[in-house]
């Protein structure tokens, strides 16, 4: 049912944000006079056509993970002499720009008016309020104290964890990053910088912040069962609900640090406290589902209401927030492009389709907001991504195109057919490389 419902997410996700895509070629196109044979959604055979006045079909086809729209070109058929005027390849060279560009800009938009919704409505969120710092942590050496707020990242307002997150990790490969700071509840603003020069983080296993030693404030998980999962390992070995769980020489023991060890499926030596009783036990993980599971649940104490927020603003400052939104991720999808060929980061956190299927579910079932601010992030992803001067790409076109405008003629079809298989290599590879990373978090 979880996979059903992560790939009806998914088809949705694409199927929307292609339309959009394709969307903005067609307008440009239909604005700049050019004749429109095909709208299509997917690829493949036509499941289902219909014709407008003007003639162009629009169609779904079969393959739903991409689109097209396909425009009259003499280079690709014999165009009537009467409709010449109509090709693509009879426009300036500002005219098929445009034309080309539509199609990711559409894609900002729909990110802004999406965002516009998720800020309308409201999200809720929680204040960016530091719980503890790590020992001997970047974050300790910079002398970030428990329980400040943080305000600014580099000067950038910062009202969320995400936000943050998301901030420092375009910071990755710099020497240093400024946070602006004030004790929780207060507004005595201070900076603190972090020397960031050996800083390294996995984006799949940690957040930025956590990678520099920085626990938020949250739900607090106390190592105390309160559930048994009935015929599970933990049942096996006589758990009961209420029982304490302490490490073998009786140390307190952090639920993530508890859940690591269970990861590695080795069998673990344990205190239990139980009524004033110390029991030692050793529980043996089972497998299940690529995971190892032991079959209890901690009790959790549910966070302060103080450090609760909803991000909601008027509609004028919502749609501000959402082109605000827009740009810091286009900013950062621009920095990971470029921090991934300079090596700062490794070509493993590369996502493909399997990681956004499961993104798209997981953002359906919290409710609408969610699933609509993945839309936007994705939509944001794939205006940045077809920007990219790749051949076979809206950049890789608009390369030509800028080239044409200052030769004075086109690129010959010789040299563009080998650039676009170079291109068309190259995106094969790391859609495939994409892949098999899925496959690896699976």
């Amino acid at each position: 049912m979880s996979f059903l419902w992560s790939l009806v997410s998914f088809i949705i996700v694409i199927g929307v944000l292609v339309s959009v895509h394709e969307y903005g070629h067609f307008w440009a196109a239909r604005k700049c006079g050019i004749k429109v044979h095909r709208f299509s959604i997917g690829f493949g055979k036509v499941l289902w056509s219909k014709k407008d006045k003007q003639g162009t079909e629009f169609a779904v086809s079969l393959i739903p993970l991409g689109g097209y729209v396909k425009m009259l070109d003499e280079r690709n058929e014999t165009v009537p002499a009467e409709l010449k005027s109509q090709s693509f390849n009879s426009k300036t060279v500002l005219q098929r720009m445009f034309v080309i560009v539509a199609g990711p800009l559409a894609n900002f938009i729909f990110a802004i008016l999406a965002y516009w919704v998720v800020f309308a409505v409201g999200i809720p969120s929680v204040k960016p309020v530091i719980d503890s710092v790590k020992p001997n942590s970047i974050a300790a050496q910079a002398q970030l104290a428990p329980h400040s707020q943080i305000l600014a990242v580099d000067g950038t307002e910062s009202p969320d964890w995400e936000t943050i997150n998301m901030l420092l990790a375009t910071k990755l490969g710099n020497e240093q990053v400024t946070l602006t700071v004030t004790p929780f509840g207060e507004n005595r603003p201070q900076q603190k910088t972090l020397n960031i020069q050996a800083w390294t983080f996995d984006p799949d296993k940690q957040s930025a912040f956590g990678a520099l030693g920085i626990q938020p404030v949250g739900n607090q998980v106390e190592m105390k069962i309160a559930k048994v999962v009935e015929n599970s390992p933990a049942e096996k070995a006589g758990l009961l609900v209420g029982d304490e769980i302490y490490t073998a020489l009786g140390e307190t023991f952090a639920w993530q640090d508890f859940v690591k060890q269970v990861q590695q499926g080795y069998p673990l030596s344990l205190q239990i406290h139980r009524d004033g009783q110390i029991l030692a036990v050793t529980l043996i993980p089972e497998q299940q589902e690529n995971r190892y599971v032991v079959g209890i649940a901690p009790t959790i104490h549910p966070m302060n209401e103080q450090y609760r927020t909803e991000l909601k603003y008027d509609m004028l400052d919502a749609l501000w927030k959402g082109a605000e939104k827009t740009a810091q991720l286009s900013w950062l999808t621009l920095k990971v492009i470029g921090k991934l060929l300079t090596g700062d980061l490794s070509l493993n956190n590369l996502s493909g389709p399997i990681s956004i299927a499961q993104g798209a579910g997981i953002s359906s079932q919290i409710g609408f907001v969610y699933y609509l601010g993945f839309m936007a992030l994705i939509s944001v992803n794939l205006g940045m991504m077809n920007l990219f001067p790749l051949p076979v790409l809206d950049g890789g076109h608009l390369v030509f195109l800028a080239a044409e405008g200052i030769k004075g003629k086109p690129v010959s079809d010789k040299v563009q057919n080998v650039f676009y298989r170079i291109g068309a290599t190259l995106l094969l590879m790391l859609t495939v490389f994409a892949l098999f990373n899925d496959f690896l978090r699976l």
